[in-house]
């Protein structure tokens, strides 16, 4: 495990990255910790070259694989450097993305706070219309905000709807992706919950894959990836993996395949294994 420390210099260089100056590279005076937060955070910021968009993943989940309590509280599974993870990236994406479900049940801001950044365009999954207009997240604070949804529901002034067909109340990760690129929307955070993140990862969209881990056991509650279980450990996703240390969390940074193809990645892990299974969730 490496351990990661940020610093003013590594997220100005981050953020330079992140806005198109490909030519940066890491100080060679910086020290091992400021250099391992640089390489944990610069393939977002890099995002992808070609007319795909990126997309990536954050989950925070607690020892025992949980992201709530059996209540619902979700309030402290990360700890203060792993809400400050999640932040930065939000700040490096174009779009953070979540279901309606986790919207209606956290009802969260998505915006950036807890590092210097702006905040990502907004977008909920909401295919039969069950976000309620007082919804945080479509609250007008500059930020661009979008729907998706395969209904003909009004939404309030200045909220986007990106109509998209639907089946059984399912809309295609595919589709939502490639909606939002055309959009400007390039660089996709996918942030929850667990049933929509599996969706994009087995349909293989994900090019990076983050799990956070705080240093606590709940017991019970909802779990962090929503996957089917496998039969045999030989049909587990094994994604190069790398880990670091956030003081307060861990972060196992998973890349997946070249074009996000998770169904299909066998690449040895560093440093631990991470079995992923993969499910339509």
């Amino acid at each position: 495990m490496r351990p990661a420390a940020m610093t003013e210099t590594v997220w100005a260089a981050l953020r330079a990255l992140r806005a198109g100056e490909r030519a940066i590279l890491p100080d060679p005076a910086w020290t091992d910790a400021a250099r391992a937060a640089f390489d944990l955070y610069a393939p977002l910021a890099r995002g992808a070259a070609g007319e795909a968009p990126f997309l990536f993943a954050q989950v925070g989940q607690s020892l025992d694989g949980r992201v709530a309590t059996v209540t619902g509280d979700a309030a402290d599974v990360s700890g203060r450097e792993g809400l400050r993870h999640l932040h930065r990236c939000r700040a490096l994406a174009d779009a953070v993305v979540i279901g309606v479900r986790t919207a209606l049940t956290d009802n969260p801001r998505l915006t950036v706070r807890l590092c210097d950044g702006a905040s990502p365009a907004r977008v909920v999954i909401d295919p039969r219309g069950r976000l309620p207009a007082d919804a945080r997240v479509l609250a007008e604070d500059g930020a661009r905000r979008l729907v998706v949804q395969a209904c003909d529901i009004d939404r309030p002034a200045g909220v986007e709807v990106v109509r998209l067909p639907d089946s059984a109340g399912w809309i295609r990760p595919e589709a939502i992706g490639l909606a939002l690129a055309r959009r400007g929307l390039a660089r996709i955070l996918v942030e929850g919950g667990g049933v929509t993140i599996a969706g994009f990862l087995e349909a293989g969209l994900l090019d990076r894959l983050h799990v956070s881990i705080a240093p606590l056991i709940i017991g019970a509650g909802p779990t962090g990836l929503r996957t089917a279980p496998i039969a045999r450990l030989a049909d587990a996703l094994r994604p190069e993996t790398f880990v670091y240390g956030l003081d307060t969390d861990v972060v196992f940074d998973c890349a997946l395949a070249p074009g996000g193809n998770a169904s299909t990645s066998r690449w040895p892990t560093r440093q631990v294994d991470a079995a992923i299974a993969v499910r339509r969730a």
